[in-house]
């Protein structure tokens, strides 16, 4: 993303899953070591281990009900665990959450704004909720940036669907997060206003070395996006390699093909049959 964004300061036995070590001095932007949560008789995430290196873009793949937004919620340190634990930038979001909140930010099509305030309102109030002193200035850099400036004074409620993703990432961006959490950040988008999405998403991490987990069952997607795949079933990580690497292995020619080996039950077969394979 340009420099106007770029400006927007900091202030304001377990399943197969892999540990990436931090070069010295370095902070871990996450890492998850042997989370579970557990609704009563249903495990969503079951004993779960990976960190997130500093600068990459990491998708988090699998079926419905696989436990990716369960995972990204206690990433978030909006769901507490039932076991395990998750640290952002050192801090153990369950316990200090607030003290790391300020670097890292969420985006979901699926989690609207107040429909009755204007765009302005609704990014003033969040701009007050992550202590940015300047709203107006970074409201006016990111609406110039992400070409929402004639949203502004619109009910967020009255937007189109491809103006309320605009507009939700530019609420994600207000801050400037070191960390972004997307879930499916262009579904149910028409190809023009995905393609514009996924391209400010690669260039914000790329201009600010943000580490960015994304959600998503757009698999060029996430051919285009990600340097590496976590693929969960039933909670648990199965795989955790690039997406060349997951292609490769499997014998196909596309990252939706190898998906859709995964949800058929082939992908688990050829696992099964494949030497065990340790976390790195």
């Amino acid at each position: 993303m340009n420099e106007r964004v770029n400006k927007i300061g900091r202030e304001g036995g377990a399943p197969v899953g892999r540990t990436e070590a931090a070069p010295a001095g370095a902070e871990i932007p996450a890492a998850v070591r042997d989370l579970s949560k557990i609704y009563g008789t249903v495990v969503a995430v079951d004993r779960i281990s990976f960190t997130l290196a500093e600068g990459t873009t990491v998708a988090l793949l699998g079926g419905n009900g696989a436990g990716k937004t369960t995972t990204i919620a206690m990433l978030l340190g909006l769901v507490v665990p039932s076991a395990g634990e998750v640290r952002v930038f050192g801090a153990d979001v369950s316990r200090n959450r607030g003290t790391v909140a300020h670097r890292m930010n969420f985006q979901s099509p699926y989690v609207d704004l107040p429909a009755r305030l204007t765009v302005r309102q609704n990014l003033t109030v969040y701009s007050g909720l992550y202590g940015i002193a300047n709203a107006a200035e970074r409201i006016a850099f990111i609406a110039e940036d992400l070409q929402i400036g004639p949203l502004l004074e619109r009910p967020t409620g009255k937007l189109s669907a491809g103006q309320k993703t605009r507009v939700g990432l530019a609420k994600a961006l207000l801050n400037a997060p070191d960390l972004l959490l997307l879930d499916e950040p262009t579904a149910s988008l028409d190809p023009d206003t995905a393609d514009w999405i996924r391209h400010k998403l690669k260039d914000y991490a790329e201009t600010r070395g943000a580490t960015l987990l994304l959600a998503s069952h757009n698999m060029a997607e996430v051919e285009r996006l990600a340097d590496r795949v976590i693929l969960l079933d039933q909670g648990r990580i199965i795989e955790d390699e690039t997406p060349a690497a997951l292609i490769a292995t499997y014998g196909r020619e596309t990252l939706e093909e190898v998906f859709l080996d995964l949800v058929r039950g082939r992908a688990k077969q050829a696992s099964a049959a494949a030497p065990e394979r340790k976390a790195s």
